[in-house]
C-alpha cells in the first residue's frame, strides 16, 4: 500500500539523516571542523592521500549536513516541501525519497 504523504513524518526522516551524517563524520575523526590522523605513519604520501580522501568525503557529509538542517529549519519556519526556485510545492514522493530536497524535479533539470 503506498505511503499517504500526510502521514509521512519529514522530521524524522531529516533528524535520523542528521544523526547518521553526524556519526559518519565522527567516524572519519572529526570532533568539529578539525580531522585528526594517526602521526605514526611512515609513508607521509599515504598520509596525504588518506587525507585528500578523508577530507574530500567529510566535506560532501557536511554539505549534505548543512541541507538537512536547513531543511529542518524550513520545516520549523512552515517553508518546508517550497520549491526554492518557482516556489511550488515539491512532490511528496521526491520530498519522502530526498527529504532535504531543496527544488522540484522540473527545477532540478534546470540546475
Amino acid at each position: 500500500m503506498p505511503n499517504d504523504s500526510s502521514t509521512v513524518d519529514y522530521r524524522a526522516l531529516l533528524e535520523e539523516e542528521q544523526r547518521d551524517l553526524r556519526a559518519k563524520l565522527e567516524e572519519l575523526g572529526i570532533g568539529g571542523d578539525s580531522l585528526t590522523y594517526d602521526s605514526n605513519f611512515a609513508d607521509s604520501s599515504q598520509v596525504t592521500a588518506e587525507r585528500g580522501e578523508v577530507e574530500a568525503l567529510a566535506g560532501q557529509l557536511r554539505e549534505t549536513l548543512s541541507g538537512v538542517e536547513r531543511a529542518l529549519g524550513k520545516l520549523s519556519g512552515g517553508k518546508y516541501g517550497d520549491c526554492e526556485d518557482c516556489g511550488r510545492p515539491i512532490d511528496p514522493l521526491r520530498l519522502e525519497a530526498k527529504p532535504a530536497a531543496r527544488y522540484c524535479i522540473d527545477c532540478v533539470a534546470k540546475h
